[in-house]
């Protein structure tokens, strides 16, 4: 399917779009301040080694400390603090020295996970530099394809001591593209250990390419017809990055010069139902998303279905879309960790089976890892998708400060409840001759009602009670002065 990139960089937040046939099929966003650490390569020091997680956790010059697994500890790039070799397994302690990739953003107060095998990947190929083994995608599926980059692999005069990986952008590419991206990534490499030499942990050793350079390295394959970008800068910049592996490339590069690329192409809007609970399918059956800290529930209704079929049958069409539909919305929204999809029953395993296959078949399209453990009888489906950057709704949105997350608030009428409460405990411990309670407009309007339980404890705490309402105040904010 005839794929578009678009890219909205003419503000200091960038953001990407990939589409097909008008239909937003990818998102993502990067803030200035607020830029992915993942790929990063950092030469770090071992803070503290915990044996019962057999990990460590290592500063590389961040807020939080990364988290290391002793067996992701590569020996060729391990600098412990005294000059003779240690066995590795046993010996590595505070102080040691250790050069380290990100594979994983911090998440809330985890900090990021790292890793001492250290992966540089180029347009067409992954440079693994501390492996031997040479690869092919698993993505490229057609075997004539598999066969030729793999001969082609073979017959490149490149060093036999790392590893490199075909990746799918290299379907259909010659041995000299694929050889110049090779140099360069040894080249990088050469950088990176000599760079890691000179400087003291913990330090930055390679800074992995920005969002708008990612995408076009990863995604602007041979799929895509054309690539938007309405910003002068950075259209230039695109240009220079896609020219040194691929002039054909640049063909499709253009320089949108209206007044709003996204909402002229109709993506703004469908950028908004992202962030929505619910989502519509065409049949009018919908989904719904609920996404907590440990995992993400997912949700089939058949809402506003109506066809005159059997409930199975109808169960099956419902689940069949939804089944499309909930692997794009994971990728859209980035979505990670355990995820549990409930279906609508059906009684048929055929059913079941086929809406699986129609799952597992749509997060193929994924880049996440993802592992599928199948569908119960009851229509449950509980999958895991590799959790790497931050979601598109942590990076936009923050907390409530009126729910704090919740999502809902106290309604005024219990307010007024606990207010009284509040108050009474205030006026057994203080017992003041006048009191003044204070509350957001909606609360104490409603208080009117109970000015009978307000005279109660005027008479027996011997005060006066001052109602005041104050619209400055949060809604759920009772103040007694």
């Amino acid at each position: 399917m005839p794929k578009e990139i678009l890219i909205n960089a003419d503000l200091p937040e960038k953001r990407v779009a990939i589409v097909a046939d008008g239909r937003l099929e990818e998102f993502y966003i990067e803030q200035p301040e607020d830029k992915t650490i993942v790929g990063n390569i950092y030469k770090g020091r071992i803070e503290n080694v915990v044996p019962s997680l057999n990990a460590a956790f290592v500063d590389i010059g961040l807020d939080k400390k990364g988290f290391l697994y002793l067996s992701e500890i590569e020996p060729s790039t391990f600098e412990p603090t005294v000059e003779e070799r240690r066995p590795l397994h046993l010996e590595v302690k505070r102080g040691d020295e250790v050069l380290v990739q990100v594979v994983k953003e911090a998440f809330g107060t985890k900090g990021p996970r790292i890793s001492g095998h250290i992966g540089l990947a180029g347009r067409y190929l992954v440079l693994t530099p501390q492996e031997t083994h040479w690869g092919i995608s698993r993505r490229i599926e057609d075997e004539t394809e598999r066969k030729r980059l793999k001969v082609i692999l073979e017959s490149l005069r490149l060093p036999r001591e790392v590893g490199f990986i075909v990746r799918t952008a290299a379907k259909g590419v010659s041995a000299r593209g694929i050889l110049r991206d090779a140099h360069f990534l040894l080249r990088l490499w050469s950088r990176i250990k000599k760079l890691s030499y000179r400087r003291s942990a913990p330090s930055l050793v390679y800074e992995e390419y920005d969002l708008i350079l990612r995408i076009i390295r990863d995604s602007f394959t041979e799929e895509v017809t054309r690539v938007l970008v309405d910003s002068k800068p950075e259209y230039r910049r695109i240009l220079a990055f896609v020219r040194s592996f691929g002039k054909d490339l640049a063909r499709r590069i253009h320089l949108y010069q209206g007044a709003d690329l996204f909402f002229e192409r109709n993506i703004e809007k469908q950028i908004d139902k992202i962030f929505e609970r619910y989502v519509y399918l065409k049949s009018k059956a919908y989904i719904v998303i609920e996404p907590t800290e440990g995992l993400v529930v997912i949700d089939v209704n058949s809402g506003g279905f109506k066809k005159n079929i059997s409930p199975e049958e109808a169960a099956f069409k419902v689940n069949a879309e939804a089944a499309a539909e909930v692997a794009r919305q994971l990728r859209l929204r980035d979505l990670g960790g355990i995820i549990v999809v409930d279906f609508i029953d059906m009684e048929k395993e055929e059913h079941r089976r086929q809406i699986l296959n129609i799952l597992t078949e749509q997060l193929c399209k994924d880049r996440a890892k993802y592992d599928c453990l199948g569908i119960s009888k009851f229509g449950l489906v509980q999958l895991t998708r590799e959790r790497v950057h931050n979601t598109v709704q942590a990076q936009t949105y923050q907390n409530c400060p009126y729910c704090k997350g919740w999502g809902k608030i106290k309604s005024a009428l219990s307010l007024c409840t606990f207010a009284l409460r509040q108050l009474k405990r205030h006026l057994h411990s203080n017992h003041p001759a006048e009191v003044n309670l204070m509350l957001n407009p909606a609360v104490s309007s409603l208080m009117e009602k109970y000015r009978d339980s307000l005279k109660i404890l005027e008479h027996k705490f011997h005060t006066k009670i001052n109602l005041i309402s104050n619209p400055t105040q949060h809604l759920e904010e009772i103040k007694i002065e």
